[in-house]
């Protein structure tokens, strides 16, 4: 049993730490000539002193609603965790992880409608944007962490706190 919920928070910590690079990080979009635009910020590499140069990205109404779903993702993922950590030192043998199991299913959801959203709408995100380019890593890591969060979703919902 031991093995078992070392695995299952394995996988859940795995599942935060994708979720916390695809929100976080600057590659949802990649074009050519080094730029990048992630959730938050348009990057642009300035190779006359080798930095990166931001802006704020538009105020476009899908890539808000990607940005609350991503967020929205993160913070039920969070909350998942501690509810596990919560319900197993405190609930009795043979309890179900309900509660933990509905808030990861959640999380799978938003995860899922926040990359759909972004897949469909990207021209219209990306409409100030010089042609070409192609999704970022960091959109490839939030299609990742939709499965992972609803199989771990479901394991939750049908393990049973054991001695």
């Amino acid at each position: 049993m031991s093995l078992l919920l070392l695995v299952v928070s394995a996988l859940h910590i795995l599942i935060l730490i994708l979720l916390f690079v695809a929100t976080l990080d600057k590659s949802w979009w990649t074009l050519p000539g080094k730029e990048s635009l992630n959730l938050w910020y348009d990057c642009t590499w300035n190779n006359d002193n080798k930095t990166w140069a931001c802006s704020n990205v538009s105020e476009n109404g899908w890539l808000k609603a990607v940005q609350v779903l991503m967020v929205l993702s993160l913070i039920l993922c969070c909350l998942s965790f501690i509810l596990f950590m919560f319900q197993l030192y405190t609930m009795r043998r043979g309890g179900l992880f309900y509660a933990t199991g509905l808030c990861q299913l959640c999380t799978s959801v938003a995860v899922f409608t926040g990359a759909l959203i972004y897949a469909i709408h990207a021209e219209e995100i990306l409409a100030e944007r010089p042609p070409g380019g192609s999704f970022g890593y960091c959109f490839a890591l939030a299609w990742v962490a939709f499965p992972l969060a609803l199989a771990s979703g479901v394991i939750y919902i049908h393990l049973r706190k054991r001695e």
